[in-house]
């Protein structure tokens, strides 16, 4: 579902700049407290801003590419005022341009757009060349941690990191009644699924 256009969205972003970071030198300047965390499309910001509150001591970051969505997700970061977190208006695929090597020690793919039809595979945020964009990103013992409702895009997912040379551990079909579910902190997205009773897919992949 498309999301509404925000009145004056512009404007409210600015008013978020604290928490905002423009240009890659604006990240650059964050350096020391690297390695940082970082979720590809964070939405609303639910998740990444609780799990930010919950880790002061370490540093987050939010890559979102609809600026609609990222309207949303400043204001509840400003309103937390959380110190530890960051948000970047930028399309996955040009990663490489704002961090440096080895900078994140994990990345969060949470609820992904699945694209769903065959031809548009290239756009999944797990399709290989966006895996050669975040492995030299990735700080040595680094992780992608992958969550979805989407059976079609988990398989395609297990698929995309085994062929590319990832080592995959912590797979489960459903996440709420595994191993794993303590300590899982839910997006939007998780919640709404949940309730209706589909289960949540999860996988932790390691570049080799």
């Amino acid at each position: 579902m498309r999301m509404r256009k925000k009145k004056n969205g512009a404007a409210r972003m600015e008013a978020c700049a604290d928490w905002l970071l423009k240009t890659p030198e604006d990240l650059s300047a964050l350096k020391d407290r690297a390695p940082f965390y970082l979720e590809i499309g964070c939405g609303k910001g639910g998740f990444i801003t609780a799990t930010a509150k919950a880790n002061p001591d370490r540093f987050y970051i939010a890559v979102e590419l609809v600026s609609d969505a990222l309207v949303t997700a400043l204001e509840h970061a400003k309103a937390e005022e959380i110190p530890n977190l960051r948000f970047v208006n930028l399309n996955a695929k040009d990663l490489g341009e704002w961090f440096a090597a080895g900078q994140i020690a994990e990345i969060y793919l949470n609820f992904s757009d699945p694209w769903p039809k065959k031809g548009h595979a290239k756009r999944r945020l797990t399709y290989r060349d966006f895996l050669a964009v975040y492995k030299p990103l990735l700080a040595e013992g680094g992780r992608i941690c992958q969550k979805t409702d989407n059976v079609g895009l988990f398989d395609f997912s297990l698929e995309e990191f085994t062929e590319a040379g990832w080592r995959l551990e912590a797979v489960t079909r459903d996440l709420h009644h595994s191993e794993w579910a303590e300590g899982n902190i839910m997006t939007e997205y998780e919640k709404n699924f949940s309730e209706q009773g589909y289960p949540i897919h999860r996988l932790e992949a390691y570049p080799v």
